[in-house]
Protein backbone atom coordinates (compact mmCIF):
# COMPACT_ATOMS: atom_id res chain seq x y z
CA UNK A 1 0.00 0.00 0.00
CA UNK A 2 1.12 3.65 -1.24
CA UNK A 3 1.20 6.05 1.78
CA UNK A 4 0.28 9.38 0.32
CA UNK A 5 -0.34 12.62 2.59
CA UNK A 6 -2.81 15.45 1.62
CA UNK A 7 -3.13 18.89 2.55
CA UNK A 8 -6.47 20.26 3.50
CA UNK A 9 -5.34 23.94 3.17
CA UNK A 10 -7.75 26.13 4.98
CA UNK A 11 -8.05 30.18 5.19
CA UNK A 12 -8.59 32.34 7.81
CA UNK A 13 -12.25 32.78 6.45
CA UNK A 14 -12.37 28.94 6.50
CA UNK A 15 -12.37 28.63 2.34
CA UNK A 16 -10.55 25.39 1.61
CA UNK A 17 -7.94 24.88 -1.39
CA UNK A 18 -8.64 22.09 -4.04
CA UNK A 19 -6.48 21.64 -6.88
CA UNK A 20 -7.25 19.93 -10.23
CA UNK A 21 -4.40 17.35 -11.55
CA UNK A 22 -3.56 18.23 -14.68
CA UNK A 23 -4.14 16.31 -17.99
CA UNK A 24 -0.80 14.51 -17.76
CA UNK A 25 -1.66 13.30 -14.11
CA UNK A 26 -3.12 9.60 -13.60
CA UNK A 27 -7.07 10.89 -12.93
CA UNK A 28 -6.64 13.19 -15.43
CA UNK A 29 -8.73 16.60 -14.32
CA UNK A 30 -9.88 15.17 -10.95
CA UNK A 31 -9.92 17.53 -7.93
CA UNK A 32 -7.47 16.45 -5.13
CA UNK A 33 -6.13 17.74 -2.10
CA UNK A 34 -2.45 18.59 -2.95
CA UNK A 35 0.26 15.92 -1.17
CA UNK A 36 1.87 13.08 -2.91
CA UNK A 37 3.71 9.62 -1.46
CA UNK A 38 6.21 9.68 1.25
CA UNK A 39 9.67 8.90 0.69
CA UNK A 40 12.08 6.37 2.34
CA UNK A 41 13.06 7.77 5.96
CA UNK A 42 10.70 10.76 5.87
CA UNK A 43 7.79 11.13 8.09
CA UNK A 44 4.34 12.12 7.08
CA UNK A 45 4.47 15.60 8.31
CA UNK A 46 7.65 16.13 6.71
CA UNK A 47 6.61 14.99 3.24
CA UNK A 48 3.10 17.00 3.15
CA UNK A 49 5.38 20.60 3.37
CA UNK A 50 7.76 19.08 0.95
CA UNK A 51 4.95 18.04 -1.00
CA UNK A 52 2.86 21.09 -0.79
CA UNK A 53 6.42 23.28 -1.49
CA UNK A 54 7.33 21.29 -4.41
CA UNK A 55 3.88 21.13 -6.04
CA UNK A 56 2.77 24.90 -4.85
CA UNK A 57 5.19 26.93 -4.02
CA UNK A 58 3.35 27.12 -0.45
CA UNK A 59 4.97 27.05 3.25
CA UNK A 60 2.40 25.39 5.76
CA UNK A 61 2.16 24.68 8.82
CA UNK A 62 0.44 21.67 10.13
CA UNK A 63 -2.78 22.35 12.31
CA UNK A 64 -4.19 18.85 12.83
CA UNK A 65 -4.09 15.46 11.80
CA UNK A 66 -7.09 13.79 10.63
CA UNK A 67 -7.84 10.07 10.30
CA UNK A 68 -5.95 8.24 7.46
CA UNK A 69 -8.32 6.63 5.10
CA UNK A 70 -7.36 3.61 2.80
CA UNK A 71 -8.77 3.30 -0.97
CA UNK A 72 -8.27 0.46 -3.54
CA UNK A 73 -7.86 1.27 -7.04
CA UNK A 74 -7.74 -1.57 -9.64
CA UNK A 75 -4.10 -1.12 -9.89
CA UNK A 76 -3.00 -0.25 -6.81
CA UNK A 77 -4.01 0.74 -3.18
CA UNK A 78 -3.18 3.90 -0.97
CA UNK A 79 -3.65 4.99 2.79
CA UNK A 80 -4.43 8.35 1.98
CA UNK A 81 -3.04 10.94 5.29
CA UNK A 82 -4.99 13.92 5.45
CA UNK A 83 -3.60 16.93 7.36
CA UNK A 84 -5.08 20.81 8.33
CA UNK A 85 -3.06 23.20 7.30
CA UNK A 86 -2.65 27.08 7.33
CA UNK A 87 -0.20 28.60 4.79
CA UNK A 88 2.23 30.46 6.41
CA UNK A 89 4.25 31.79 3.62
CA UNK A 90 4.75 31.92 -0.57
CA UNK A 91 2.02 32.73 -3.23
CA UNK A 92 0.55 29.79 -5.17
CA UNK A 93 2.30 28.52 -7.97
CA UNK A 94 0.85 25.79 -9.92
CA UNK A 95 3.89 23.54 -10.80
CA UNK A 96 1.90 20.17 -11.75
CA UNK A 97 -2.34 20.86 -11.42
CA UNK A 98 -4.11 22.53 -14.29
CA UNK A 99 -5.43 25.04 -12.10
CA UNK A 100 -6.69 25.37 -8.26
CA UNK A 101 -9.78 27.10 -6.49
CA UNK A 102 -10.86 28.23 -2.98
CA UNK A 103 -13.50 26.78 -1.91
CA UNK A 104 -16.51 26.90 0.75
CA UNK A 105 -17.06 23.56 2.98
CA UNK A 106 -20.31 23.47 1.73
CA UNK A 107 -19.43 23.32 -2.08
CA UNK A 108 -16.70 20.68 -1.54
CA UNK A 109 -19.47 18.12 -2.23
CA UNK A 110 -19.55 19.12 -5.90
CA UNK A 111 -16.28 18.50 -7.28
CA UNK A 112 -15.52 15.82 -9.33
CA UNK A 113 -12.87 14.27 -7.04
CA UNK A 114 -10.11 11.72 -7.47
CA UNK A 115 -11.70 8.82 -5.67
CA UNK A 116 -10.02 8.43 -2.67
CA UNK A 117 -10.50 11.97 -2.00
CA UNK A 118 -14.06 11.28 -1.70
CA UNK A 119 -13.48 10.02 2.22
CA UNK A 120 -11.43 12.57 3.65
CA UNK A 121 -13.37 15.31 1.83
CA UNK A 122 -16.66 13.80 4.08
CA UNK A 123 -14.66 12.97 6.95
CA UNK A 124 -13.34 16.85 7.04
CA UNK A 125 -17.12 17.90 6.39
CA UNK A 126 -18.31 15.32 9.47
CA UNK A 127 -15.64 16.74 11.74
CA UNK A 128 -15.55 20.43 11.05
CA UNK A 129 -19.66 19.54 11.82
CA UNK A 130 -18.97 18.38 14.99
CA UNK A 131 -16.93 20.83 16.22
CA UNK A 132 -19.39 23.74 15.19
CA UNK A 133 -22.83 22.61 16.13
Amino acid sequence: MIEVCCAIIVDEDGLVLVTQRSTSMSMPLKMEFPGGKIEPGESPEECLIREIKEELDLDVQIIAPRPAAPWHYPNFSILLLPFVCRITGGTIVLKEHAAYAWMAPSDLLNCDWAEADVPIVQQYLNISNDVTS
